[in-house]
């Protein structure tokens, strides 16, 4: 008995389409998250001419106090507003548990003085030693060379 059926030989086309179908699903996905990543407070910094702060391991505790006046706390990228004696709980306990972290306020230009020494002393309140503020770095004007 001959076999007359053909050997089929090895495929050389790949089936792209399952690709394409998950490289869809992830653009849809990126382009919903991605405007979940830039929100935050909208704070206008002053400029100032200063030393940047050394970074060190730990993530730094950000108070900032927006044109309005409201606090708002930040913890590992996640912001919140806040209220006086929530902001005093949770820095206290933040400091209860890892000492050595960095405390920054990020007050706006246009918010009144009163609320950022406000800030301080609620965070001094809450057990923190120190505290830094957060300035942006003064715009240079190449045309007065």
């Amino acid at each position: 008995m001959p076999r007359n059926r053909k050997r089929k030989g090895p495929m050389s086309e790949i089936n792209v389409v399952p690709y394409i179908d998950v490289m869809l699903v992830l653009l849809v996905i990126f382009m919903i998250t991605a405007p979940l990543l830039a929100q935050g407070v909208k704070v206008d910094l002053p400029q100032a001419a200063s030393e940047p702060v050394d970074s060190e391991d730990q993530e730094p505790l950000i108070v900032s106090v927006d044109s309005n006046g409201d606090y708002y706390l930040n913890i590992s990228g996640d912001e919140e507003r806040i209220n006086h004696e929530t902001l005093v709980q949770r820095v206290a306990a933040v400091i209860s548990l890892r000492p050595g972290t960095q405390v920054l306020i990020r007050g706006d230009r246009e918010v009144t003085y009163g609320k950022v020494v406000t800030a301080m002393a609620l965070l001094q309140k809450s057990g923190v030693k120190s505290v830094g503020l957060l300035t942006e770095a003064p715009q240079t004007d190449n045309k007065k060379k």
